[in-house]
């Protein structure tokens, strides 16, 4: 099952994980750095509390996001390793570490603090309804 990020204690245990990151940690399932990492899972979040600053898909590009990729990526079966991933969220350049933790555990606690009620209906990510 998946776990619910609005669940405050599932909150307090994935900003644990977070927090016990080094930048020196190791990949363990990819080939992002883990500063990388960290800015990689931050794209989700630009998304959807800085969407102003991202073009919105044309009708065609959210209809293809809606019938093939939103089926793999809101779901509760595990990612596939090397899966491919949008443009946006491949990071080649180096990343402040500190920095991207930080925002990255600001934006878990500011989702978790809003709640699932807030984001119902919502169509300010590329691959929402």
């Amino acid at each position: 099952m998946i776990k619910n990020i609005f669940d405050k204690q599932i909150t307090d245990e994935i900003i644990h994980r977070i927090q016990q990151l080094q930048h020196t940690t190791q990949a363990k399932w990819g080939t992002m750095r883990v500063d990388q990492m960290l800015a990689h899972c931050n794209v989700t979040y630009k998304f959807t509390y800085e969407s102003e600053q991202y073009q919105k898909p044309g009708a065609f590009k959210k209809f293809l996001l809606k019938t093939f990729v939103k089926k793999f990526v809101v779901n509760e079966e595990p990612y596939r390793r090397n899966g491919r991933t949008a443009p946006e969220f491949i990071m080649t350049e180096s990343k402040d570490f500190e920095k991207e933790k930080a925002i990255l555990i600001s934006n878990i606690l500011k989702t978790q603090q809003l709640g699932a009620a807030h984001f119902e209906g919502l169509d300010n990510f590329p691959l929402a309804k």
